[in-house]
């Protein structure tokens, strides 16, 4: 494999490197139903996918009367916590994926998701790769403003010294290939056959939203990177 046509490449976590939301959907629709709100699995992925609920307290007081508190949050986050430690799984290829990355960029990737920090670096410490990521795990969380915002790819560049020109995004939510690319970074969508609306963005929908690629087996993502053929010089 040739030399990578970028400087870095910025991963989404949830979706991308673990396969987290069914499980985190799943709590978050039991804890809904206790509101009131009664939501499959799969309708709350459909709803939240991409989105940190914190942003979408509105939505769910127009739905429960409830308002959203800091204390319904934070036992939201335990319970989804407890869940992940218990039945996270990584993205098939993913983990190899991102050790060959970090081998031919010399360090120079990073994970900025939307989740809080603790939940991405849970996350990527049950995947085996918190290693990878070391001083480089960005939470939109501690940004002004998360995901569709390109907030946190900002930062996650701004702190490999990279412009953002010459990064790659690595995402499977529209929210999250907005955010790549209002970053003006080169995104890649990966969307695995037969799973859109199952945590992933449908493939047309990424690439509507200016994806420049989209692929479908994480095991992949370094040689679709290598022969990226888009004019960056």
């Amino acid at each position: 494999m040739g030399a990578l046509p970028f400087d870095a490449v910025l991963f989404d976590c949830d979706g991308v490197l673990v396969d987290s939301e069914p499980i985190t959907n799943r709590v978050l629709a039991e804890m809904l139903g206790e509101l009131g709100w009664s939501l499959s699995t799969e309708e709350s992925m459909r709803i939240f996918t991409g989105k940190a609920v914190k942003d979408e307290a509105a939505l769910i007081e127009a739905r429960t009367g409830f308002r959203i508190t800091p204390d319904w949050l934070a036992g939201f986050r335990e319970r989804r916590n407890a869940a992940l430690d218990a039945d996270l799984l990584a993205i098939p290829g993913a983990p190899q994926a991102v050790r060959e990355l970090h081998r031919l960029l010399d360090g120079r990737i990073a994970c900025a998701s939307g989740a809080d920090l603790h939940k991405v670096k849970l996350q990527l410490a049950k995947a085996g790769i918190l290693d990878c990521f070391e001083g480089r795990v960005f939470s939109g969380h501690d940004t002004p403003r998360s995901k569709p915002f390109p907030d946190v790819y900002l930062a996650a560049a701004a702190a490999l010294g990279v412009d953002p020109t010459r990064c790659a995004v690595v995402e499977d939510t529209v929210t999250g290939a907005t955010a790549g690319v209002a970053a003006g970074a080169t995104v890649f969508g990966y969307s695995p056959p037969g799973l859109a609306g199952y945590g992933h963005s449908d493939p047309d929908a990424m690439r509507a939203v200016g994806a420049a690629q989209v692929f479908t087996d994480m095991a992949q993502l370094p040689a679709v990177l290598a022969a990226w053929h888009s004019q960056i010089v």
